[in-house]
Parts: C-alpha cells; structure tokens; sequence
C-alpha cells in the first residue's frame, strides 16, 4: 500500500455525487479514499438493494478504494425522546449495517446536540446511545469515527456536543472499545481555545482514524479552501507526521473539484514544510 501523502489525501463526496459516480471520479483522478453520506436522494441507503452493493464493492476493489460512511450530525444522538430514542439507535445501526453491505471501513457518527438547560441529560444519553452503538459495532466487525464537532455562536440555544477538549475526552475515557476511534477535524479544533495543538497535545494518535481537513478563519463554522484561512497546514502536517500518524485525511470544502486541487495545495504545503511522506 503506497504511504505517499497524495495517496492519503481523499475527499468527502457527502451528498455531492451518486455514489457510483463518485467513485468512477476518485478512481480516474487517483483518489484512494472516499466519505459517503446515505441519507438522501439517490444515495438514500434503502435504493442500495444487493446488486448496488456488489457493484459499489466491484468498483472499489478494482480501483484500490477505501470507502467510508458518513452520518448526519443533524440526527440528534443525544435524543431521549420516546420513538425519537428509538429512531436514533435504529439510524445508527442501519449505518453499521450498510458498513458490512458495502465493505466500508469506517463509519463516522457524532455525540448529538444539546438544548442549553438539557445538557446534562443529552450528554448522558449519547454517551449510552454511543456505547450501544460500539457494542453492536463490534459484533459486526465495524469500526467507528466519533468527530469532535463545531462550536455555535455564544448566543444559540443548539449546540453540539463534543466540541470542547473536555467534551471529548469525557467521551472517549467513557466509550473504551476498539471499534470506537476518533476523526479528528482540524477546522472545529480552531473554534476553541486549545486549538489544534490542545487536540492533539490531549489526544494524540492513538484513537485517531481520520483527519478532516477544511480552512477557516477560527471565529465560526467555515469549510474553507485550504489557504483562505487562518490554518498553518505547514505545522499542522509536520506535527501530525511527525508524530507518526499514517491514516488517511478527508477534504471536506467546496466542490469535488475543489477538494482535488486542494490535495494540490496541502501537498505543496507538507513539501515546503519537508514534511517526508509529501517528497
């Protein structure tokens, strides 16, 4: 398997293309690793009937791609709501499902969000709702991706759990299974006084699976053209790899054009920053 930088650098398709389309795209323009969502029009995952499965592994096999799902953070994870609680471990488990339909190796899902004076209460039921998940993840050979997520505008009453260093880490000291990694998304890292490096200097590689990569400007959620922010992805990839991560990075801006040209560009920046994997 080649380690080259270029090799690990993929896009997240989202909502953007037919997923059979999607990747006919990343295998004629050299891209190695795909997200996916399957909630929605014509990647809705009941369209995906046995023949679509087989034809979606046929096409990653024969381009040496490594497909992911990835689920709606709009789907409240931390729902306790009744029929909601219960839709919601369902929505994860029909992710899980698909995963072992379609041979994907990760599924990314995330903690839920909160209504200010229900806090603790949904952080609690996300946390249970995410351990069913990973127990019934791991019965199915199926590797999770918790991310940490964006912090809102100090006045919104909606905000996403799992966006703080501590919001993180009291997830993952809670959630100890080995099919429950983390993608790490260096643009929600810079809304937060640690930044990226208080991320990384917390957590480490260990548990991380994926790194999802967008600019911003470090005031609000952006998912900006890699150099039209405020990110220094010269430190971010000489810190990373040096660290001795090799996993994969996930584009997730613009257009799938966008992200391809972006590949260009962090690898120009990894280069300049001799940054070995790049040269």
């Amino acid at each position: 398997m080649p380690s080259s930088l270029k090799h690990r650098i993929g896009v997240d398709i989202g909502r953007r293309a037919k997923l059979e389309d999607g990747l006919a795209w990343a295998a004629e323009k050299d891209v190695f690793y795909v997200d996916i969502q399957l909630d929605s029009d014509a990647n809705a995952m009941e369209t995906f009937d046995a023949a679509r499965c087989n034809a979606v592994k046929q096409l990653c096999r024969d381009n040496d791609i490594h497909l992911g799902l990835h689920t709606l953070s709009g789907v409240n994870m931390a729902e306790y709501s009744n029929y909601f609680r219960q839709a919601a471990d369902e929505y994860l488990r029909a992710y899980i499902d698909m995963a072992t339909r379609l041979d994907a190796e990760w599924v990314v899902v995330h903690a839920g969000y909160h209504f200010t004076d229900d806090y603790e209460q949904r952080k609690q039921a996300s946390l249970k709702r995410l351990q069913r998940a990973s127990d019934y993840a791991e019965e199915q050979g199926v590797h999770l991706l918790l991310e940490n997520m964006n912090r809102e505008p100090a006045d919104a009453e909606v905000n996403y759990l799992g966006y703080t260093v501590e919001e993180c880490a009291f997830y993952f000291e809670n959630l100890q299974s080995p099919n429950l990694h983390w993608t790490f998304t260096i643009n929600h890292a810079t809304l937060v006084p640690e930044g990226i490096d208080g991320f990384l200097d917390a957590f480490g590689i260990d548990r991380m699976r994926e790194v999802r990569v967008a600019d911003n400007l470090g005031d609000k959620e952006h998912h900006m053209y890699p150099g039209e922010g405020s990110i220094d992805f010269r430190a971010l990839f000489t810190r990373l790899e040096n660290m001795g991560y090799t996993g994969h990075y996930t584009n997730g801006f613009g257009t799938m054009d966008d992200m391809l040209r972006g590949r260009d560009y962090l690898i120009a920046e990894a280069k300049a920053a001799g940054v070995p994997s790049a040269q």
